[in-house]
């Protein structure tokens, strides 16, 4: 398998998430930045080892199309809104990703401002996101975040693709959301009602048995499984974040998955339902305020991509592209 990004990095203490856009015209400049960005991060990292810094980039579908031209990874497409009754995961504009993660805030800000001065004028920074660790790994709602997390062989093979898209193995396909939390309206309900909502106890970080578990429960809707009985895990990465100024109090969704409709069906029954009216009671204090879906190439394709789109590249919009008929799925 080629060497991935760094998915299955561990969790740490301080990340950055930054969604940036690609100003048309400027595709030659991003195109040149992807095998430098290595470097870059070596840059930064080497004289901190003890910092543990981590970078992933990850690619949209659209940008994909204005970057790199040939196959394209089998599973790929826009992020789609999902609209139930109630509730709302919008899409929202970014054609680059960058998932930073050390263990203190300093290497993530400069390795993101020297992305950012690196690419000057052919990006725009959409959207930045600061995250902290939280205590002993609680979101700002008071619940331990990730104990689910599959480890080892378990998570590489929930994270990475395989042999299934033999292109592109070694990629991942990720998810990321911005929630926003109403924590006046959540701290004024009672923690066995808090409990109830997430599925989990509060101090002790103990799952509530499946037969006392509430089915609009968090845990509940994003636990997936197969008609066979296999249950489907995604690795997630996420981080609580904050603005006293701003008044915003969240948490970061970050998800990969080695199949995007994995996720896309937790997320799917956690706003719309399954039996649909049966939605994620987190959702009545938590808002998504984002979403994207993006490419997490290997690093061996980082360092080598392939070639600039040409004129016969350009989607056809008849949902083909011109190479060969391949469809833009």
């Amino acid at each position: 398998m080629p060497t991935p990004q760094d998915v299955l990095a561990p969790l740490t203490d301080s990340a950055l998430f930054l969604t940036l856009t690609v100003h048309p015209g400027h595709e030659s400049t991003v195109h040149d930045f992807l095998p430098d960005l290595g470097d870059l991060v070596k840059s930064v990292g080497f004289p901190h080892p003890g910092e543990d810094l981590h970078c992933v980039l990850g690619i949209s579908s659209d940008a994909w199309d204005r970057l790199l031209s040939g196959p394209r990874p089998r599973s790929l497409h826009p992020f789609r809104e999902i609209a139930g009754d109630r509730h709302r995961a919008p899409a929202t504009a970014g054609d680059l990703f960058l998932h930073l993660r050390s263990t203190n805030p300093y290497p993530c800000f400069e390795l993101a401002r020297r992305v950012v001065t690196t690419l000057g004028d052919a990006v725009e920074v959409a959207d930045e996101v600061v995250g902290f660790r939280y205590f002993d790994r609680r979101d700002l709602l008071g619940f331990v975040d990730g104990t689910a997390n599959p480890t080892g062989g378990d998570a590489a093979s929930a994270a990475l693709i395989g042999d299934e898209d033999p292109a592109f193995s070694g990629g991942s396909y990720l998810i990321v959301q911005k929630y926003l939390h109403d924590l006046d309206a959540w701290t004024a309900k009672p923690v066995e009602e808090r409990e109830c909502s997430v599925g989990r106890r509060m101090l002790e970080n103990l799952e509530i048995p499946d037969d006392e578990k509430a089915p609009d429960s968090h845990v509940t809707l994003t636990t997936i499984t197969d008609p066979d009985g296999t249950e489907r895990d995604i690795v997630r990465d996420n981080m609580p974040f904050g603005s006293l100024a701003r008044g915003e109090y969240g948490t970061y969704f970050a998800g990969y998955a080695a199949d995007p409709s994995v996720t896309e069906r937790m997320l799917t029954r956690m706003f719309v339902g399954e039996p649909p009216g049966t939605t994620d009671r987190l959702l009545e204090v938590s808002t998504a305020v984002t979403g994207g879906l993006f490419f997490v190439p290997s690093a061996d394709l980082l360092d080598d991509p392939p070639p600039l789109p040409t004129a016969t590249d350009e989607p056809t919009g008849d949902g083909t592209l011109g190479i060969g008929g391949l469809k833009d799925r």
